[in-house]
């Protein structure tokens, strides 16, 4: 499957929910989504940039914007994570790579002098009529948040 291109539909992919819900990506238009993607539940990195979200969540709702994070991790351990960081949004367990693989977010990455395959940390804004506006790719945690609230008041503009 092919990356979706800025200015493209979105792909509709099957999500699996925190709270176990089941969801499909296409059912979030009507709104701006926030998609960002990270490496693993409940490390540092990117329980910062879930905490950035959450202190941003109220300036995103006043634009109402959806956000969902997503990672391969198994449903427990998102459940975990969002319960115990306290995430006012639903994480996505893609464990089978569906998501990750449509938005092309796996690559190979340097580990302790190893070569691993794993999630770049990668950010997606979708306008509420579900056309891709905007991606990051290899993001830094520090002032992403801000950048993604920034473009998300643009695009509502």
């Amino acid at each position: 499957m092919s990356t979706p291109a800025i200015g493209k539909k979105a792909p509709k992919v099957d999500l699996h929910l925190t709270g176990d819900r089941q969801a499909n990506l296409a059912d979030y238009r009507g709104k701006p989504l926030v998609l960002y993607f990270y490496p693993k539940a409940s490390t540092p990195g990117c329980t910062q940039e879930g905490l950035d979200f959450t202190a941003a969540i109220a300036k995103f709702r006043r634009q109402s914007c959806v956000i969902l994070g997503a990672s391969r991790d198994s449903l427990k351990a998102q459940e975990n994570f969002k319960a115990k960081q306290g995430f006012p949004f639903d994480l996505v367990a893609d464990k089978d790579e569906a998501l990750c693989t449509a938005f092309g977010v796996m690559k190979m990455k340097n580990m302790y002098g190893k070569q691993v395959r794993g999630i770049e940390r990668s950010t997606f804004l979708i306008d509420a009529d579900g056309v891709l506006r905007q991606a990051w790719r290899g993001v830094k945690v520090k002032d992403h948040v801000d950048e993604v609230l920034e473009a998300v008041k643009a695009l509502n503009k």
